[in-house]
């Protein structure tokens, strides 16, 4: 699958109000657990859930990563523990989005290819990406 670029014609985002049960789990743990979260519905990438900062139990550590997206602004990184195991760089956060982005402000997104995303108990395919 080809990642757009922002030079891709058409590229877009949607932010929506997303009221079912989305549970974050990996390997037996749950990471977040919200009926409270945006869907970010971005061309050519897989749906994103961003939920509040309040409903993620697990611990987030900041990580000197960072990224900037045309559409949403500069994000910051988190590592997640998941039992033995860290995952780092597997969440990320906008804490100042751009003006149309700005419903995911403060909110976490992780990354559907790493974590299972749980819609209503119904466990989600996770996407082959460049971040798979």
């Amino acid at each position: 699958m080809a990642v757009p670029t922002i030079m891709t014609p058409g590229h877009k985002i949607s932010i929506r109000d997303h009221d079912a049960l989305v549970e974050v789990r990996v390997d037996g743990h749950t990471l977040a657990s919200t009926r409270n979260a945006k869907v970010l519905i971005e061309t050519g990438l897989p749906l994103r859930y961003y939920i509040p900062r309040a409903d993620v139990v697990a611990t987030l550590s900041r990580t000197e990563t960072g990224s900037h997206c045309p559409f949403k602004g500069d994000a910051s990184y988190w590592s997640v523990r998941a039992g033995d195991a860290v995952m780092k760089d597997v969440a990320w956060s906008y804490e100042e989005p751009i003006p149309d982005a700005k419903p995911i402000a403060g909110r976490v997104a992780f990354f559907n290819e790493r974590v299972d995303i749980v819609l209503d108990g119904a466990v989600q395919e996770r996407p082959r990406t460049p971040w798979s």
